[in-house]
């Protein structure tokens, strides 16, 4: 029987849910895509699972640490929750294989365009990925996404906007939209009905 029974949006963090700080390691250099606190709270009244899935290479080069991370995490939880917005889980890694910091220069599973981190995610969440998305600024987003078996989309916020849409491979992306936004992504995906659940 599968146990997997719980279909999620999976979204990258910078570029996406808040402005790609380049190497943000502050809670104090936040600041949300407009209209994706909306977004996000729209998904969670519908039933989907919210998960952020980012590379922090940033500690692997000795920019920051994970406990910078986790306080960056922290913030943006906080902005979310004045929205009636959450987040149902955060993953990142924290790896690069050409990292400054020796315990981190590691060719991981987890480094996007490596599925790792929704893997891990669906299994301690129990998580469809069959059912789910994943909603991304970079190609790397859109290849971890299909290869964890995830519908893609691309937006075109943060890096997206100099992504050439003409060279992608559709297919091998399992791209099903190009938006403007996560806003406009959950609108046009009609992600923001109320999901059936399974009894």
């Amino acid at each position: 029987m599968n146990t997997h029974t719980t279909p999620a949006v999976f979204l990258d963090r910078d570029g996406v849910v808040i402005e790609d700080g380049h190497y943000l390691g502050s809670p104090d250099r936040v600041r949300l895509v407009p209209g994706a606190a909306e977004a996000v709270a729209a998904l969670n009244r519908s039933g989907w699972r919210v998960v952020i899935v980012s590379n922090q290479s940033g500690v692997a080069r000795g920019m920051f640490t994970e406990p910078h991370v986790e306080s960056v995490h922290s913030h943006l939880a906080d902005l979310l929750h004045g929205y009636g917005a959450r987040i149902d889980a955060f993953h990142y890694c924290p790896h690069h294989p050409e990292g400054e910091v020796p315990e981190y220069r590691v060719a991981c599973e987890c480094r996007k365009p490596c599925p790792g981190m929704l893997v891990r995610a669906a299994k301690e969440m129990r998580i469809d990925l069959g059912a789910s998305w994943m909603i991304g600024d970079r190609v790397t987003d859109l290849e971890a996404g299909a290869a964890a078996g995830c519908r893609t989309v691309l937006v075109r916020t943060g890096y997206g906007s100099r992504v050439n849409a003409a060279a992608l491979d559709r297919d091998a992306l399992a791209l099903e939209l190009i938006a403007a936004d996560l806003a406009d992504a959950v609108a046009k995906l009609g992600l923001a009905r109320q999901l059936k659940r399974a009894a």
